[in-house]
């Protein structure tokens, strides 16, 4: 049977789709985390708009409460990156990149590390936090007055799991500087490192698919040879873009018309629809990237989407939201935007 071949704007739809982008989902909180791949949360807020653009019946307290509840953690996670990702996922993706982050780091600060016994420091760190949370800050005092130099506290992360404890990285105290240990948070579970690079590998197709596999590696934060054979023994769908590129897909995912309409969506900053992807769905115009990404905004701006494209900016400001167009509007779309802007205001407020 010939591979199916996908246009751009088959998968921008799929993108959208799996994305929850095209129609609000009405299932659970973790069930829609997971559907996304986690959530990249370095400004908590994000999370927060990023699940009101997905879910049907989402309002604030409801990710709080996850956080609090431990449904859900934030922790780094992909990309040596802050996630907010499912319990029932968190072991599962440590496991699957803990050895490759730990060898990566160490790799590439093997000059700074020389003379430092990481083990030392990570059993003090574990030993700060055997009492409960502390916030960075405090964690370094008492590490450099153990003897360590104040960075190791936390480069001690790439040998302690650790995550972020709410009521730091949420809406409504948002930087996330509270620290634990994840086994004192989440009960600890033994995942093999294969076994965990094959949720990685479900979770990223199962958002962002179909996709060659580097970019499954890239979202992951490892080089293709660290996943290629466990993807090798994976029961992947091929395909391949119109330019003959090969794409892989979960055997039973479906893809949706191409020609079905995308609503108008609001994304926040680091959004992964637009930090993955964006390229071969089209969902950034190439003209627009660097509007979206460059030197002076590393981390993106904020987003809205006409017809599945980035189509401009937005930020909130004295109680409503500022849209700057970054191209031309219809005055159908124009009505559409300002709609959804005014839903965001009020979700703000």
């Amino acid at each position: 049977m010939a591979e199916p071949v996908l246009s751009p704007r088959a998968l921008n739809r799929t993108l959208l789709d799996r994305q929850m982008l095209l129609e609000r989902s009405p299932l659970p909180l973790t069930e829609v985390v997971e559907q996304m791949g986690g959530i990249q949360t370095q400004y908590a807020p994000a999370g927060y708009i990023g699940l009101w653009s997905r879910m049907r019946d989402f309002d604030r307290p409801m990710l709080t409460r996850a956080l609090v509840d431990g449904t859900v953690i934030q922790a780094t996670v992909m990309r040596a990156t802050i996630h907010v990702v499912s319990a029932a996922d968190y072991w599962p993706m440590t496991a699957g990149i803990r050895r490759i982050r730990r060898e990566w780091f160490e790799k590439v600060s093997h000059r700074q590390l020389e003379g430092i016994d990481m083990e030392a420091v990570a059993s003090a760190v574990r030993e700060e936090l055997a009492d409960g949370p502390l916030p960075m800050r405090e964690l370094t005092s008492r590490i450099v007055a153990r003897g360590y130099a104040p960075r190791t506290a936390a480069w001690a992360g790439m040998r302690v799991d650790l995550v972020r404890v709410p009521p730091s990285g949420t809406w409504e105290r948002r930087r996330a500087d509270l620290y634990g240990v994840a086994d004192g948070w989440l009960p600890p579970v033994e995942v093999a490192e294969d076994e965990g690079m094959e949720l990685l590998i479900r979770r990223h197709l199962g958002a962002f698919g179909p996709a060659p596999l580097k970019d499954i590696a890239s979202w992951m934060g490892v080089y293709v040879s660290h996943m290629q054979g466990v993807a090798d023994r994976m029961d992947l769908r091929p395909m391949r873009d119109e330019t003959g590129k090969p794409l892989f897909d979960l055997p039973d995912a479906t893809l949706p018309d191409p020609e079905t309409t995308a609503p108008v969506r609001f994304l926040a900053v680091w959004d992964a629809a637009l930090l993955v992807h964006a390229r071969r769905t089209q969902i950034l115009p190439e003209e627009l990237r660097p509007q979206v990404f460059n030197t002076k905004t590393p981390h993106s701006v904020n987003t809205f989407l006409v017809d599945g494209q980035v189509a401009g900016s937005w930020r909130f400001e004295t109680g409503e939201i500022q849209l700057l167009p970054m191209r031309t509007l219809t005055a159908i779309e124009r009505r559409e935007v300002e709609e959804e802007a005014h839903r965001l205001a009020a979700f703000h407020a």
